[in-house]
């Protein structure tokens, strides 16, 4: 357990000198000494810095290759990163249960584009493509996001208007869709 958390250079030192990283690490540890298969992990890598987090996901993942490993987290970057399933629940009620991928497509940014462009786009233009629901004018961060009705893929029309209008555009980007949105929407009682 200490190899696989990494703790062989504090291994000496008492817990209360720890810093936050390496008490999650210690807690890991504790957690996995008596190889369980079931292991239930709350907010496996709060607090934790980038470096920490990333240590922490591939453990997780080595993990699963024979455990079952739950993680209960509200970071949802957490679920993208090292869930193969996720369950939202709010008030004891099952709201939604699949792949991260499914609960992203549920998403209403499921194939929205998102470009910034290095001048004013033709907001009007981009709203009269077929397939497209809405844009939202992102002003803060020069950025659009035509959003895609359900079912359909815009991509490439995106694409052909910027192509024949000429726009200089920085930076152009499919969205698979948004936990945090999904996340919101469901605990809200929306239908998603």
């Amino acid at each position: 357990a200490v190899a696989q958390v990494e703790l062989e250079n504090v291994l000496e030192q008492s817990i209360e000198t720890l810093s936050k990283g390496f008490k999650r690490r210690v807690g890991l540890a504790q957690a996995i000494v008596h190889d369980p298969k079931v292991l239930i992990l709350d907010e496996p890598t709060d607090g934790l810095d980038p470096n920490q987090k990333h240590q922490v996901r591939q453990l997780i993942q080595s993990l699963a290759h024979d455990k079952i490993v739950i993680i209960s987290t509200h970071i949802l970057e957490e679920v993208s990163a090292v869930c193969t399933r996720a369950v939202v629940i709010a008030q004891g009620k099952l709201l939604a249960d699949g792949t991260p991928l499914e609960l992203e497509s549920r998403s209403r940014y499921h194939q929205a584009v998102t470009l910034v462009a290095e001048e004013p786009l033709d907001v009007a233009a981009l709203a009269a493509l077929p397939g497209v629901l809405a844009v939202e004018d992102n002003e803060r961060e020069h950025s659009l996001s035509v959003l895609a009705k359900p079912g359909e893929v815009i991509f490439a029309q995106v694409n052909a208007l910027i192509v024949q209008r000429g726009w200089r555009v920085k930076e152009l980007n499919v969205e698979r869709g948004r936990l945090d949105e999904v996340f919101r929407r469901l605990t809200r009682g929306e239908v998603v």
